[in-house]
């Protein structure tokens, strides 16, 4: 697709298109997931990163998979997507298939691969931050953190729950290359943010944990690669954690089945209600960093990658309940214990 595979930070032009490709693959696979929900043929939720790319593919394709370690969340298929996810991977779980990474045991968007630093998603608020905390902190104590930075993307209503606080503290204390990107995506659900915290923005808490403060519009493709590429660059460079607020809106409800209905119109009419895909368009223009027809090339590469992938995935085996092995731990545990 005109860009190089390797996620190594390169020139502003690079990562512009290796962050823009992501978002494309990101909007044209959950465009397709949302048919397969309305269609009957997705069990379990589907959520939508709609409005959200720019701030997640600009979060995971900062990060180098292999090295770094990435706790994505329910909007973050562009950030999956920019760290290296593979389109079946994604395709598989929210299908079902027996031959996907969670072997069709779970519904959708808690699929990972730890191994490669891509660490599966919990449901509770919050709880990414502490969890790539510790993940940060046992790699110290080997002696394998050099290098490494640890980032999660979590939206507005997880700034005020316990384990954002206690894993943002301890990363602070520690001065762990944490790198947190709240997405202030305007509701918590439906719950707006006058309802949710009473400081004027979410960034004056970074000053009172102790971390390094970055603001961005979620909505400008360019600043976010710039910004959210910076506080990664200084996580990694040894300058403590980092906090990045980006102020957007969700593009659709909280999820396919919830309509949306209690954001405003003037809300979607305004700054943050834009599109950051056109945004992203435009801007590639300008800049000159890609063509019209490197764009809708892109486009149709996708489609046909998307299509075949979720096709693929249609026609593969579902678990069969008497053959699977359901032990949390391992496949060997002795059935012959002494008592």
């Amino acid at each position: 697709m005109g860009v190089s595979n390797d996620q190594t930070p390169g020139s502003e032009r690079e990562q512009a298109r290796r962050v823009f490709l992501a978002m494309l693959k990101a909007r044209q696979l959950e465009t397709k997931l949302s048919s397969l929900y309305k269609a009957g043929k997705i069990v379990g939720g589907v959520y939508l990163g709609k409005g959200q790319e720019a701030v997640s593919a600009s979060l995971g394709s900062s990060l180098i998979k292999g090295r770094d370690v990435f706790a994505p969340l329910i909007r973050d298929q562009a950030g999956r997507t920019a760290f290296g996810e593979d389109v079946m991977d994604c395709a598989r779980t929210y299908l079902g298939s027996q031959l996907g990474p969670m072997r069709g045991r779970d519904g959708n968007i808690h699929r990972g691969r730890p191994k490669e630093g891509l660490l599966a998603m919990i449901s509770h608020l919050g709880a990414q931050v502490p969890m790539v905390t510790g993940t940060l902190l046992s790699r110290r104590l080997k002696g394998d953190l050099e290098g490494t930075v640890g980032a999660t993307c979590v939206g507005d209503g997880a700034t005020s729950t316990g384990a954002f606080h206690e894993g943002l503290n301890a990363a602070a204390v520690e001065k762990l290359p944490l790198v947190v990107v709240v997405a202030n995506n305007q509701f918590a659900y439906s719950t707006p943010n006058d309802r949710q915290f009473a400081c004027e923005d979410l960034l004056d808490r970074a000053k009172g944990y102790g971390v390094g403060g970055h603001s961005v519009d979620g909505t400008d493709f360019l600043d976010c690669v710039s910004g959210i590429g910076k506080a990664v660059s200084q996580a990694r460079a040894g300058q403590g954690p980092q906090m990045v607020v980006a102020r957007l809106l969700r593009l659709s409800g909280h999820g396919e089945h919830d309509d949306g209905s209690y954001v405003p119109d003037t809300l979607r009419a305004g700054h943050v209600g834009r599109d950051c895909m056109d945004v992203a368009s435009e801007q590639m223009l300008a800049k000159g960093y890609a063509t019209a027809e490197e764009i809708e090339a892109w486009r149709e590469e996708i489609t046909d990658e998307v299509q075949r992938a979720l096709a693929k995935a249609q026609q593969e085996p579902v678990p069969d309940p008497w053959h699977e092995k359901w032990e949390a731990f391992s496949d060997n545990l002795s059935t012959t214990s002494e008592a």
